[in-house]
């Protein structure tokens, strides 16, 4: 059976209640942190971890994930044309060609879950395990979160394989979290997986975060799956049930991960990404949002 990750699903039809009244006509997905779309690393993300289909679970009111993530020719060569050859080139390179890229778009009319949502690209994915990828966790590292999970996926014996990282006590009721039993360098191992305990009854603070490799099977556990917590249907709880037959794995990945499916954590996101541009950091400082190293020293 191979263990070459192909596919990578990107699942974004929710409609970033949250962030309203910012995200009333611009998908979440879209809003920036700096000056790029949170949707742009994730695509990134994914393309330096070898991927060669990517799958978009949309929703039709969010057509405007499409036409950012899709080559716009007309755009270019105005941009050209207007002698921003720069500009247009980074475009271009940043943006999936209809010829030449795998990339496919489906529906996820109502609101079902997550589980729900990653079943909606059964019928599109690759042979082989699955990526899936959500956008709202802004991982960065000098090694991408998922070009790390493919290395070690590829090299253990685990059939699902989720990222993840230790939160405090008062936090585990927020995520899915493990339930470990022992580790293997990085990968904690694992016998099943919670969604969103109460403090008192989390199996251990190994909270899963939004990268996951999960063995094809997923598909079929899915297409059972129960309705779970919130009466949605729940990706955990089917990765849970294969537990057993299959292994599951934590990773624990080298980045720092971001939740900017918040506003406080996308604003974490824009700071941190703000004081490794000059220009930013300049402004930062003026206004002692920055402390001066040498201030520090000192």
């Amino acid at each position: 059976m191979t263990r070459h990750v192909r596919t990578a699903i990107f699942p974004v039809a929710g409609l970033g209640t949250r962030f309203l009244p910012a995200t009333k006509a611009t998908p979440k997905e879209l809003l920036p942190v700096l000056d790029t779309p949170l949707i742009q690393y994730a695509v990134d993300e994914a393309r330096d971890a070898g991927i060669e289909r990517m799958i978009f679970v949309s929703h039709p009111s969010k057509t405007a994930i499409e036409r950012h993530v899709m080559e716009d020719a007309r755009l270019t060569r105005e941009l050209r044309a207007r002698g921003k050859e720069d500009v247009a080139e980074a475009l271009t390179e940043a943006a999936f060609c209809p010829i030449e890229d795998d990339v496919r778009f489906v529906m996820q009319p109502e609101p079902k879950g997550l589980g729900h949502a990653v079943l909606c690209a059964k019928d599109h994915v690759l042979d082989g395990p699955v990526a899936v990828i959500l956008p709202d966790d802004l991982i960065l590292g000098s090694i991408g979160c998922l070009t790390e999970m493919v290395d070690a996926y590829a090299k253990s014996k685990t059939g699902h394989l989720v990222a993840t990282m230790e939160v405090p006590e008062d936090q585990v009721h927020k995520y899915g979290v493990l339930s470990v039993t022992g580790k293997d360098g990085a990968i904690v191992t694992a016998d099943g997986m919670v969604e969103k305990p109460a403090a008192e009854d989390a199996p251990s603070r190994q909270a899963v975060v939004g990268r996951y490799i999960l063995d094809a099977s997923i598909f079929d556990a899915l297409k059972t799956q129960k309705p779970g917590a919130g009466g949605e249907i729940q990706l955990t709880d089917a990765i849970a049930r294969g537990a057993f037959d299959l292994g599951l794995g934590g990773f624990q990945f080298s980045g720092t991960r971001f939740d900017c499916g918040s506003k406080a954590g996308m604003l974490e996101a824009t700071l941190e990404l703000a004081t490794r541009d000059p220009e930013c950091l300049a402004v930062l400082k003026a206004r002692g949002l920055v402390v001066p190293a040498s201030a520090v020293a000192a």
